[in-house]
């Protein structure tokens, strides 16, 4: 059998196999190099904000969720059936969260037949916003008419990706339980790992590792190394690469992050690979075929947290914490606040 070339060698009191598997490992991490630019890109949408206009109703409000620093889409003024209609000297009147008149307001984009959109939509600009529509309906001999008059209610709340990290765990052989060579490949894999996406400004965090006496089908008593870890998008030098987005970067963050695992797991399947056809007889620390399991942990932006039932629209989005709520750290639920009132969506602090 033969290991991989180019390693350099660890110490001399490491025992040969762990020298070995760890020349397969580096292999593994050369041949990935031409992996990254093969990960595509996941595209992040809520289906409510695809449509260009969204209609009112007057029995219920109508939820809106908008991603920070983007525009909403158009909120008509108007349900769909009667936008389908002939409407008679319409009038419109919309009032923000803040209960003033929307006409003048620098930030919005208010048409003639009542769209509006908001521009550059942040947390504080959540609320309520209410659109009363007046129209006249004539009498058939035209003698006669009356005014209606139908309010509208929209519930537009600011929302960000949520920031992924992957948790993994993968099991690898090992001869006995008590080896001090057990650390010393744990933390060999731990550098290989890290070296691997490093370049995409992730690191490898929370390691840890266990030894257990496993019995398998079909199998005796092994002694196998449980280890678990996670990929972090929040390498040093990841606030360098926001400051240089025009917005906030967790999309960015997020592409990266996922571009890591993708080549973590790629690393894994290789080791399968590499096992069944590079050694005639598996050395005393290696891979446990199809071991890797993959959990996507998320997390939020302070001031903004998940909530499935309030946000079942949205249920993945970080949304602005509601007015009475804040979120102070990278939690993902939104935390109330006994001390004082929060009037203001999105808080930060108690």
């Amino acid at each position: 059998m033969q290991g991989g070339s180019g390693w350099s060698p660890l110490p001399l009191y490491i025992a040969p196999h762990l020298l070995l598997t760890m020349g397969v490992m580096l292999n593994a991490l050369m041949a990935l190099t031409q992996v990254e630019n093969e990960v595509g890109k996941e595209q992040y949408s809520v289906t409510s904000v695809k449509k260009n206009y969204i209609y009112g109703n007057t029995h219920h409000k109508v939820n809106v969720y908008v991603k920070v620093h983007r525009d909403s889409p158009f909120l008509v003024c108007m349900d769909l059936s009667l936008s389908q209609s002939e409407v008679i000297d319409p009038n419109y009147l919309w009032i923000g969260p803040d209960g003033l008149n929307l006409r003048r307001k620098s930030y919005v984009n208010l048409t003639a037949t009542g769209k509006l959109m908001v521009r550059g939509f942040t947390e504080h600009m959540s609320g309520s916003y209410t659109c009363t529509l007046s129209y006249r309906v004539l009498q058939p001999d035209m003698k006669g008419e009356r005014e209606i008059f139908k309010t509208y209610r929209f519930m537009v709340y600011a929302y960000r990706e949520p920031d992924y990290t992957y948790r993994m765990a993968v099991h690898f052989t090992t001869k006995e339980c008590r080896l001090t060579t057990n650390h010393q490949f744990f933390q060999e894999l731990n550098k290989i790992l890290n070296n691997l996406i490093s370049h995409l400004t992730c690191r490898i965090r929370e390691t840890s590792y266990r030894c257990f006496s496993v019995k398998r089908p079909k199998h005796g008593l092994e002694d196998e190394l449980f280890i678990v870890f996670q990929v972090s998008p929040f390498a040093p030098g990841w606030e360098l690469i926001c400051r240089k987005m025009a917005s906030d970067c967790e999309d960015v963050t997020n592409n990266r992050v996922q571009k890591a695992q993708s080549l973590v797991e790629e690393f894994f399947r290789r080791q399968q690979y590499i096992m069944k056809h590079e050694f005639q007889n598996a050395p005393a620390i290696h891979y446990v075929d199809h071991s890797l399991q993959v959990t996507r942990l998320d997390s939020c932006r302070p001031g903004f947290g998940k909530n499935d039932i309030a946000h079942s629209d949205c249920a993945n989005c970080c949304v602005a914490c509601d007015p009475g709520s804040y979120s102070p750290n990278n939690a993902v639920v939104c935390q109330p606040c006994t001390n004082i009132r929060i009037k203001n969506y999105g808080a930060k602090s108690c």
